[in-house]
């Protein structure tokens, strides 16, 4: 299995945003992890559309937008056409898991599902084949560089065997770290988000290469 690192520009220097994604680009990012935050769902206020649009130019990498906000429906056309890739939302985050799902697929983006660290994995089960990439959220979402919370790993590893062999890319966020990166990929993650453990020292290739293993 090839385990794809997604940073997440959360931890980036926000006046050097572009130049940043082309450096985490050149580094040898998988995916660009964009962290949306409303202030309303999440304590926090990142960014909205037009920065996604801004960012759009400066690499032509899979933007991973996570979409932490509620209600989400009414934003999805905005991001879909910022030039997002995958669009992920909040199980918890909205009533209708299903049709928000339909609709970022309507815009011919992928789909993706997350869940809080207190969310069981069997939210998703009767919406997998509406879903491209499931989200285990391994810290409280809201807030960069904090510490992993261990009993994810065991959910992570439930919906790996959930998954089965549907074609759905399963991705981890929060406190992964080369120390806590091989417990993710080995109870089945294959996509890696992190912000303080990419962008640290400034060494982005050698901390990407670190997470790999």
């Amino acid at each position: 299995m090839t385990v794809k690192i997604s940073p997440s520009i959360l931890s980036a220097d926000f006046a050097r945003l572009g130049e940043e994604v082309r450096a985490i680009d050149a580094a040898g990012a998988d995916y660009i992890h964009i962290d949306v935050m409303d202030g309303h769902y999440v304590p926090n206020i990142t960014i909205g559309p037009a920065v996604v649009q801004a960012l759009r130019p400066h690499t032509t990498k899979v933007f991973d937008v996570h979409l932490m906000i509620d209600p989400v429906d009414p934003y999805v056309e905005a991001f879909a056409k910022a030039g997002s890739d995958i669009i992920t939302v909040h199980a918890e985050a909205g009533k209708h898991m299903h049709r928000t799902l339909q609709l970022i697929r309507s815009f011919g983006k992928k789909a993706g599902v997350s869940l809080n660290p207190a969310t069981p994995e069997s939210v998703v089960e009767y919406v997998l084949d509406s879903v491209d990439l499931v989200l285990v959220m391994s810290v409280n979402p809201g807030f960069g560089g904090q510490s992993f919370i261990h009993s994810q790993v065991e959910k992570i590893r439930r919906l790996k065997q959930m998954i089965g062999d549907r074609p759905i890319e399963l991705e981890v966020d929060g406190g992964v770290t080369p120390e806590t990166a091989p417990l993710c990929i080995a109870a089945g993650a294959n996509v890696l988000v992190a912000g303080s453990a990419v962008f640290k020292n400034g060494t982005y290739a050698a901390n990407i290469a670190a997470l790999r293993g």
